[in-house]
């Protein structure tokens, strides 16, 4: 079975697994009466129609029209807000990687820098991002600056300190004797960090911003609600949550877009990934062949 089928039914049988689990503890708690098995203890989530929908009727609601008795379908209209959103995070992404490389090139260039400027970084990821926007909505309402900048603000607030972290690592994963050596051949620091350091720092790059892509994603969502964005995936969720007593499969639906909207950015940083260390990863196998040939021969 190949890495990549294997990883597909793993998805899928997590995806299963997870369904399986809700329906069976809205059975269950539709069969004891909202409690435990055997106890008197209450169910933490409540297994009504409201608290939890079943599955199947929150894949119907994305086929049927957003509001009584119109013509748009609920699908249509958060895959239109998906794509606003996604502009939003992949700006806000950009930037994000952009801030968090940068610091870590710093870092690695001058520690006092690292010492005088990490425990603000640090520091900066135990403001809520609920707090934080507010505040620049307003800095940016008196600048005249688009909304859509203020949300990918927010959005590169979450991305950037994952990448920052994992930069500085990878950065400093290669051995001293390496760059030594380098520097034995009159290469500049430039030409070190170039062609030894940041190839090195790609394996630890990656897994950052896959987790800086789901931060994005969040970071706009919650940034077009102080915002107060016209579209986007946050306005969608503010509406339905407003309705959701009439209809709480809407808001489950959209909840479920948002999340498959993070699974899909994802993908495309994994397909990235396997695009750029594809030829490293296929260097070191013919190494290692090579190097297993060679002890036979001499053996």
């Amino acid at each position: 079975m190949s890495p990549n089928l294997r990883r597909g039914l793993s998805f899928i049988g997590i995806l299963v697994t997870l369904a399986l689990l809700w329906e069976g503890y809205k059975w269950m708690g539709q069969t004891t009466g909202g409690t435990w098995p055997f106890t008197a203890m209450d169910l933490p989530v409540r297994t009504n129609e409201r608290s939890m929908p079943h599955l199947w009727d929150i894949v119907a609601a994305l086929f049927r029209p957003a509001r009584r008795g119109g013509d748009s379908i609920l699908l249509i209209i958060l895959l239109q807000a998906s794509l606003f959103t996604f502009r939003s995070a992949f700006a806000g992404f950009v930037l994000g990687s952009a801030i968090g490389f940068g610091l870590g090139v710093l870092f690695v260039r001058s520690a006092l820098a690292e010492r005088g400027l990490m425990p603000y970084v640090v520091a900066s990821q135990t403001v809520p991002i609920l707090a934080i926007a507010p505040i620049l909505v307003v800095w940016a309402g008196r600048l005249s600056v688009p909304k859509w900048m203020i949300v990918a603000v927010i959005s590169a607030y979450l991305a950037f300190f994952p990448i920052a972290i994992n930069t500085l690592r990878g950065l400093r994963s290669p051995p001293a004797t390496a760059a030594e050596l380098m520097r034995s051949y009159a290469a500049s620091p430039r030409q070190v960090l170039w062609k030894l350091q940041v190839p090195a720092a790609m394996p630890y790059l990656f897994p950052a911003l896959r987790i800086a892509a789901t931060a994005s994603i969040i970071g706009a969502i919650v940034g077009e609600l102080p915002a107060s964005m016209p579209d986007g995936l946050g306005r969608a969720i503010l509406n339905f949550a407003a309705a959701f007593s009439a209809a709480p499969e809407k808001l489950f639906a959209s909840i479920l877009v948002a999340s498959l909207l993070g699974i899909f950015f994802v993908g495309l940083v994994a397909l990235a990934e396997r695009m750029v260390l594809a030829p490293t990863r296929r260097n070191e196998a013919d190494a290692v062949i090579s190097a297993v040939g060679l002890e036979e021969v001499t053996a």
